[in-house]
């Protein structure tokens, strides 16, 4: 199946861009989630009257994207949860928990754009979080997990 990329997809194409993909993909996530749309002659066309617009957009987000990364790389957040005597927590902290307390700290966070490799935290400590704000903007967070 043949779509034209309507947005920057992460390892396949940028804005505009007419690529290949399995059949599957195509109709059910980058059609529905509208990322991309089939290559029809007429999408084509249509796609070439919304370029300006589209890549208008795409350079907006790109800049919201990098001013929060700016905000997120000088912020550090601390949680605090119930612990036991050697600093295990009584539960975890997750990526919901650490996109509440940005969020409380005045930076908007979704929970999406938490980047757990090795899953929620189970003890007291400070760590490095990977938050994948844009496709082409990553940023580190320090957070501080400590008892209560």
């Amino acid at each position: 199946m043949e779509v034209i990329l309507l947005q920057k997809v992460e390892n396949l194409g940028n804005l505009g861009d007419r690529v290949r993909v399995k059949s599957g993909y195509g109709r059910n996530f980058l059609v529905p989630s509208g990322r991309a749309v089939s290559a029809t002659a007429e999408n084509v066309k249509a796609f070439e009257e919304r370029r300006a617009e589209l890549e208008k957009k795409a350079a907006g987000e790109l800049g919201d994207a990098q001013t929060r990364k700016e905000k997120l790389e000088e912020l550090t957040v601390s949680i605090a949860r119930k612990a036991g005597e050697q600093g295990r927590l009584f539960g975890s902290v997750g990526a919901a928990d650490i996109a509440e307390a940005v969020t409380a700290a005045g930076v908007p966070l979704e929970k999406r754009e938490v980047r757990l490799p090795e899953g929620p935290f189970h003890a007291t400590g400070e760590y490095e979080v990977q938050l994948h704000l844009h496709t082409d903007i990553k940023a580190t967070l320090i957070v501080t997990v400590v008892a209560e």
